[in-house]
Protein backbone atom coordinates (compact mmCIF):
# COMPACT_ATOMS: atom_id res chain seq x y z
CA UNK A 1 0.00 0.00 0.00
CA UNK A 2 2.70 2.14 0.97
CA UNK A 3 4.34 1.79 -2.64
CA UNK A 4 0.56 2.94 -4.26
CA UNK A 5 1.22 5.82 -1.80
CA UNK A 6 4.08 7.12 -3.16
CA UNK A 7 3.40 6.60 -6.22
CA UNK A 8 0.50 8.81 -6.16
CA UNK A 9 3.14 11.22 -4.41
CA UNK A 10 5.15 11.22 -7.17
CA UNK A 11 2.55 11.79 -9.53
CA UNK A 12 1.06 14.81 -7.82
CA UNK A 13 4.66 16.37 -7.38
CA UNK A 14 4.97 15.82 -11.33
CA UNK A 15 1.61 17.51 -11.84
CA UNK A 16 2.32 20.42 -9.82
CA UNK A 17 5.92 20.60 -11.62
CA UNK A 18 4.23 20.48 -14.66
CA UNK A 19 1.18 23.19 -13.78
CA UNK A 20 4.23 25.83 -13.11
CA UNK A 21 6.12 25.43 -15.96
CA UNK A 22 3.03 25.98 -17.80
CA UNK A 23 2.44 29.29 -16.15
CA UNK A 24 6.10 30.12 -17.17
CA UNK A 25 5.11 29.54 -20.51
CA UNK A 26 4.00 32.41 -23.28
CA UNK A 27 1.46 31.61 -25.17
CA UNK A 28 0.52 33.15 -28.54
CA UNK A 29 -2.73 35.58 -28.75
CA UNK A 30 -5.73 33.88 -30.43
CA UNK A 31 -5.32 35.30 -33.73
CA UNK A 32 -2.08 34.06 -33.83
CA UNK A 33 -2.89 31.16 -33.30
CA UNK A 34 -5.56 30.65 -35.71
CA UNK A 35 -3.54 31.81 -38.45
CA UNK A 36 -0.50 29.52 -37.60
CA UNK A 37 -3.05 26.75 -37.69
CA UNK A 38 -4.62 28.09 -41.05
CA UNK A 39 -1.37 27.32 -42.33
CA UNK A 40 -0.23 24.28 -40.72
CA UNK A 41 -3.53 23.00 -42.51
CA UNK A 42 -3.00 24.35 -46.30
CA UNK A 43 0.56 22.80 -46.02
CA UNK A 44 -0.70 19.90 -45.25
CA UNK A 45 -3.16 19.82 -48.13
CA UNK A 46 -0.77 20.86 -50.31
CA UNK A 47 1.62 18.30 -49.35
CA UNK A 48 -0.89 15.48 -49.31
CA UNK A 49 -1.76 16.55 -53.28
CA UNK A 50 1.92 16.65 -54.13
CA UNK A 51 2.45 13.19 -52.41
CA UNK A 52 -1.22 11.89 -54.15
CA UNK A 53 -0.05 13.28 -57.46
CA UNK A 54 3.43 11.56 -57.13
CA UNK A 55 2.38 8.11 -55.99
CA UNK A 56 -0.66 8.36 -59.51
CA UNK A 57 2.41 9.64 -61.84
CA UNK A 58 4.89 6.39 -60.15
CA UNK A 59 1.78 3.60 -60.18
CA UNK A 60 1.36 4.97 -64.10
CA UNK A 61 4.79 4.57 -64.98
CA UNK A 62 5.36 1.08 -63.58
CA UNK A 63 1.82 0.23 -65.23
CA UNK A 64 3.15 1.32 -68.44
CA UNK A 65 6.76 -0.64 -68.17
CA UNK A 66 5.14 -3.84 -67.15
CA UNK A 67 2.46 -3.98 -69.66
CA UNK A 68 -1.08 -3.42 -67.63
Amino acid sequence: MQKIAGKVDQFRGFMREVRAEMHKSAWPPRSELVQSTMVVIAFVIVLSVYIGMSDWGLLSTIRLLIGR
